[in-house]
């Protein structure tokens, strides 16, 4: 079965007057250990960043600030767009999920991976993840 990008709501514990905090937890609210957490910040508005899949890492997606739009497309050809501008809400990106993302100028985007960083995890050239399909 091919799992399939979805959003994962997270707890937001607070009030409007004192300000709000989320959390997740490894195994529970995100499905997989987290091994890796990286950032990224201060994207113009007109780049558009990933333009690659993973074989093996699954990613949690947030965008803590600002907005982000999330274009997907899994190995059986489903395409999705998502908008992150929730602070407790997150993208679960499975593996083999073509991603690429776009970014208001304020949006800061964590982060979460289940593998440590590894070049030869990356698809990064679109012909060779469509050469995948043919395998499923």
């Amino acid at each position: 079965m091919i799992e399939k990008p979805r959003i994962l709501n997270f707890s937001k514990i607070g009030e409007s007057a004192l300000g709000y905090i989320s959390v997740s937890e490894n195994n529970k609210d995100i499905p997989f250990e987290v091994k890796r957490v990286f950032w990224a910040y201060y994207t113009p508005h007109s780049v558009i960043r990933g333009h690659h899949a993973h074989y093996e890492t699954e990613m949690v997606l947030l965008a803590v600030a600002g907005n982000i739009q999330v274009d997907t497309e899994t190995i059986d050809g489903n395409k999705e767009v998502f908008f992150l501008n929730q602070p407790d809400q997150g993208l679960y990106l499975p593996k083999l999920c073509w991603h690429t993302m776009k970014y208001s100028h304020n949006a800061v985007q964590l982060v979460l991976a289940s593998a440590l960083y590894n070049e030869g995890d990356y698809i990064r050239d679109y012909n060779n993840f469509n050469n995948l399909k043919s395998g499923i």
